[in-house]
């Protein structure tokens, strides 16, 4: 069974700094893409940040571009997300998906297969 789980969500001033993680077991991370969504109440779940299998293909939304970095370890079979930087309107909950049939991410949901139970994150203003 495939479990993810996040970890490093907190409550931080505008401006500041958080780094997610995401940890895997039950299965390699090493040949699937992984990506971070996140959803704040009365919204879908929305795409921030995906990595391809090798690391060296990465996705941004819009509005994280330039302030957040997405990386993976596939010996330790950990994804992260660096937050800098941080906007009251990143406040959410964070979640690490897993797509076992491809090698690069998309940022449709849909197509993920394994999600983590969410870590929050609140910025205050």
């Amino acid at each position: 069974q495939v479990h993810l789980v996040e970890s490093g969500g907190g409550l931080v001033q505008a401006g500041a700094s958080l780094r997610l993680s995401c940890a895997v077991s039950g299965r390699t991370i090493a040949r699937d893409a992984m990506a971070w969504f996140r959803e704040t109440p009365g919204k879908e779940r929305e795409f921030v940040a995906g990595i391809s299998w090798s690391g060296e293909a990465t996705k941004y939304a819009d509005s994280v571009k330039g302030r957040f970095t997405i990386s993976r370890d596939n010996a330790e079979n950990m994804l992260f997300l660096q937050m800098d930087s941080l906007k009251p309107e990143d406040t959410a909950v964070y979640y690490c998906a897993q797509d076992q049939h491809r090698l690069t991410s998309q940022k449709g949901r849909s197509g993920y297969d394994y999600w983590g139970q969410g870590t929050q994150v609140t910025v205050a203003s």
